[in-house]
């Protein structure tokens, strides 16, 4: 991994990809949502401070979990600019994130449990399949556009 001299203060696009390990198109992604910020030189080229290493790891770590980048956005509204995020930081903001994720992980062992029998069955009937019809409460009452008429 290159090394960046402590003199320099800002990094370009491909300085910081090459340290973050992100795609440069991923960071220009990230820039357009909000998650990370550069400034413009006078030709028109990025520099970004050394912290976005930091926000950077931030992101990707919260992705990895499966965290949205819009509620990624928010957490990262939290910080001040320009400091990096701490392990207090992220110890408060995962903290908040836990609930959802321990949510998703009782949805994922619902869905693979139904997997095992839906296999076994391979009807994937829309009327009863839980995979295509999950928790479906108005289709045990009503069946096609019945309901959308009822509520006019």
């Amino acid at each position: 991994m290159p090394q960046i001299p402590e003199k320099i203060h800002e990094l370009t696009v491909g300085q910081l990809s090459a340290r973050s390990g992100a795609a440069v198109s991923a960071l220009h992604f990230y820039e357009s949502k909000g998650l990370i910020t550069s400034r413009r030189t006078s030709g028109n080229q990025r520099r970004y401070t050394r912290d976005t290493l930091r926000r950077v790891a931030f992101v990707r770590a919260a992705q990895r979990v499966g965290i949205p980048l819009a509620t990624i956005r928010e957490a990262l509204a939290q910080l001040p600019e320009e400091r990096t995020p701490t392990h207090e930081d992220w110890a408060r903001l995962s903290e908040a994130w836990r609930s959802e994720l321990d949510e998703r992980i009782k949805q994922l062992n619902r869905l693979r449990d139904h997997l095992t029998d839906c296999i076994g069955c391979g009807c994937l009937s829309l009327d009863t399949c839980v995979l295509s019809n999950p928790d479906d409460v108005f289709g045990e009452r009503r069946v096609g556009s019945r309901l959308l008429a009822e509520g006019r």
